[in-house]
């Protein structure tokens, strides 16, 4: 079991050690985001990971020092109206980001295999046709030159369960915690075994899944953009070089 490898007892303890590293990193994504408009590289961050496992907390850290012109943040719900007369995937091209911009997707196209696999949204040759149609995908998005970085937020089901009441008792907070979350948290067998199969077959060279520790917020907020930064600076390595080259003339014997 893959998730069963993860160490979710990792944590940042020292909040100036924190709000340190984490301004860093913002201010690296903010001169990331102007080089990425330079070169017109598309970038996709998704995150994905159980309900209380701090993905929109996550999202904030990623692009509040950003330029709001660079980029875009895509909440992903059940589809509606005639998101349900199309292809799943439909849904999703109209949010990729266009060369240069940045496109954060607040769940994805993985909800194909998992909640709807798990809650019977879709036929069982639907969801397992999914893993091939999705990393068909993703290799049409990464060959085009899109940096793509797919997150899976894990904390342990204790933790879920602590936040979950955290929550139910802060009236500022109350709001997020619903009916669906407890059923959900009924399931957590079926969502993991969903989950372990989405992260072995789905997890490409060209697309690797990174699976954040998400017990601890701190961690997780700079493990996540560390990854981002990394990737995106490898990208637009990639794309210098293959730039470059293009302006090269071969020699004729």
């Amino acid at each position: 079991m893959i998730l069963d490898k993860v160490d979710t007892t990792q944590a940042i303890k020292d909040k100036k050690e924190y709000r340190q590293r984490l301004y860093a990193l913002q201010v690296r994504m903010r001169e990331l985001e102007f080089e990425i408009f330079k070169q017109r590289l598309p970038v996709i961050i998704l995150y994905e990971g159980w309900d209380a496992g701090g993905k929109g907390g996550n999202i904030k850290r990623v692009v509040e020092n950003l330029d709001p012109r660079g980029y875009s943040v895509i909440p992903i719900a059940a589809p509606q109206g005639e998101e349900r007369t199309h292809h799943y995937l439909w849904r999703f091209w109209k949010h990729i980001p266009k060369a240069g911009h940045i496109a954060v997707f607040d769940r994805s196209w993985y909800g194909r295999v998992m909640v709807e696999r798990v809650e019977g949204f879709c036929k069982p040759d639907e969801w397992k046709r999914a893993f091939q149609e999705i990393n068909e995908f993703e290799s049409q998005l990464v060959s085009f030159g899109t940096v793509l970085v797919k997150f899976w937020i894990h904390i342990t089901k204790e933790e879920q369960l602590r936040r979950f009441e955290e929550r139910g008792a802060n009236p500022f907070k109350n709001y997020k915690l619903t009916d669906e979350d407890w059923r959900n948290r009924e399931k957590w067998d079926q969502y993991l075994e969903a989950v372990e199969e989405m992260l072995l077959r789905t997890s490409t060279h060209y697309a690797p899944w990174t699976v954040i520790e998400g017990n601890d917020k701190y961690f997780a907020r700079v493990k996540a953009l560390e990854t981002i930064t990394a990737a995106i600076e490898s990208g637009l390595a990639n794309a210098q070089g293959l730039n470059s080259g293009k302006g090269k003339k071969t020699k004729k014997s």
